[in-house]
């Protein structure tokens, strides 16, 4: 079988599988497993990519308020891969190449079409689903029943071990930060699960935008800055936008040094098989006392680090 992956959590997700030897082509999003780099990249941004938050949200919205889509997608390239099948998301246009751009790249062909599956990860129960529906296209559906079972399983013992704690901190989850947005979908669901009370941002829903008097008033006891795509030294160079605000250095977060900054690429918004270690970083965030901390250092860091 041959297997064009659009989006860096199929990617994962096709060698978690054990199937990566079915990949003949990628995003340019996707970067891991590190082999997965090899493969060819078929798409690019309409947009550079490089600068700050507030400068690529200012690219994108003029891309999209056009009725232009995004990104890119390399139609003859695709054409001559001759692959079976392509994986692609419906969830945000504006996050990974859509379902609208592969099928448009596709409807240039003469050929029969390959199956296209199209991923929709809202919630953790999505994103369950999700990995069975790409194993059931690769022929491996037991497979993804199993790495959904030991998925699942990982985190439920942490959250176990998290639910016997005496104390939930309120946790503010920052996606973007200018223009400020709340982190949901999947994200109020680990902060649960980590042992804390999430404060913006609904389950199952869109990330939710953010004012800064917002986030003032509600004081939380834990912040964590993870911006969808950058990685911690891109979110640290970030950060300058919110210590500039009136009020930053009062926040309890703040006063008690409880602000990490962390990999928002390649953690907690990529919907796949690195959940679980997404998780075990958050719980580690809120509950040193209790997890050993995971990945600190690379996947996150202290603001005061």
């Amino acid at each position: 079988m041959r297997v064009v992956s659009l989006i860096a959590s199929s990617t994962e997700i096709v060698h978690a599988l054990g199937a990566g030897s079915f990949l003949v082509a990628r995003s340019h999003e996707c970067d891991y497993p590190p082999e997965a780099r090899s493969l060819p990249s078929i798409t690019q941004p309409k947009f550079d990519p490089d600068g700050t938050s507030y400068q690529i949200d200012e690219r994108v919205k003029a891309i999209v308020q056009e009725g232009l889509s995004v990104y890119r997608v390399d139609a003859e390239q695709l054409s001559a891969l001759h692959p079976d099948l392509v994986i692609t998301q419906i969830q945000c246009d504006v996050c990974a190449v859509s379902e609208r751009d592969v099928r448009d790249a596709l409807y240039s062909w003469t050929e029969d079409r390959p199956q296209v599956v199209s991923l929709k990860p809202d919630s953790l129960a999505d994103v369950w689903t999700d990995i069975v529906k790409v194993a059931t296209a690769l022929g491996r559906e037991n497979e993804g029943h199993h790495l959904v079972d030991t998925m699942r399983s990982r985190m439920d013992a942490i959250a176990q071990v998290m639910r016997s704690l005496p104390n939930r901190p309120t946790v503010a989850c920052i996606e973007w930060i200018d223009p400020l947005m709340a982190a949901g979908n999947w994200m109020p669901e680990l902060v649960e699960m980590a042992g804390g009370i999430n404060l913006f941002g609904e389950a199952g829903r869109h990330s939710p935008w953010l004012s800064w008097e917002e986030l003032r008033d509600a004081d939380p006891e834990v912040i964590l800055v993870s911006p969808c795509g950058f990685d911690v030294e891109t979110t640290r160079r970030e950060m300058t936008w919110l210590t500039s605000r009136p009020g930053w250095s009062e926040l309890r977060a703040v006063r008690t040094r409880r602000v990490a900054v962390a990999d928002g690429n390649q953690y907690f918004h990529r919907p796949g098989p690195r959940l679980v270690e997404s998780l075990r970083i958050l719980a580690g965030i809120l509950h040193p006392e209790a997890i050993r901390e995971a990945h600190r250092g690379t996947a996150w860091v202290g603001w005061v680090d």
